[in-house]
């Protein structure tokens, strides 16, 4: 990795950290928080030892999703994207723009409270220049409207199984409120489970990823501290489910 692992235990700490690691480099950062450090950057879709099953799952989805949305989603990527908003399997991970929504997700779930969290940081460019993608532009990422996401298409997936590629970066249109207040973006896998973290050929450096550790008696005073902040679960997910969080 990029950085070696350290311990952060509080806001202040991953400030510190992040200026340091950073420096000068101007491109997009990104961040994910993860319950318990030993988890690996994967998507939910791939972890499971049955395989692929995506189009079983878009079908599915569609059966039942179909009369429930208001307007149908215009693309395979936007069916993947509402599947992920609502818990099925997907090829995407989540990730935000923002460091601060990265370590709520860290440190707020209650089930991995016993357990040290991890704030995963990521260079998107630096990803995608190692899946052969040149945008005109140094620091850009593309959209999944651009032609070269086309080889992550479930349809094109599905219709060979030769392919193997690397994971790749990419926006979305944040056409939700609860993605808009997360500062939402995704990384996409491809037909493999290739983790994030090990993107790369034999011997090349892990340079695109680091994360930082967060123990575990350390997570309640930094939610506490990011409620402060604004970042409770109703400002990250402003949904009438979520008002009791600041009530």
């Amino acid at each position: 990795m990029r950085h070696e692992d350290r311990y952060i235990n509080s806001i202040g700490e991953l400030v510190e950290h992040l200026r340091t690691d950073l420096g000068a480099y101007s491109g997009p950062v990104w961040f994910r928080g993860q319950g318990a450090s030993e988890w690996h950057l994967e998507p939910k879709l791939l972890r499971a030892p049955t395989g692929l099953l995506e189009t079983h799952f878009i079908n599915r989805f569609k059966q039942h999703a179909s009369f429930l949305v208001e307007a149908p989603p215009a693309t395979e990527f936007d069916w993947l994207f509402l599947m992920q908003h609502y818990g099925m399997p997907t090829r995407l991970l989540d990730w935000s723009e923002s460091p601060l929504v990265g370590l709520y997700f860290a440190v707020e779930e209650e089930s991995h409270q016993g357990e040290d969290g991890a704030l995963w940081t990521l260079m998107p460019t630096l990803l995608n220049s190692k899946s052969n993608y040149r945008p005109a532009y140094e620091h850009e990422v593309p959209s999944f409207d651009d032609e070269h996401m086309n080889n992550y298409r479930p349809l094109t997936i599905a219709l060979e199984q030769k392919s193997s590629l690397y994971p790749m970066a990419a926006i979305a249109r944040r056409n939700s409120a609860r993605m808009q207040a997360q500062q939402g973006v995704f990384t996409i896998s491809h037909r493999e489970n290739i983790t994030i973290e090990d993107v790369g050929q034999v011997g090349a450096a892990r340079d695109h990823v680091w994360r930082y550790l967060i123990r575990a008696m350390a997570k309640t005073q930094i939610k506490q501290d990011l409620k402060l902040l604004g970042f409770s679960r109703f400002h990250l997910f402003p949904e009438l489910a979520s008002i009791s969080a600041v009530i």
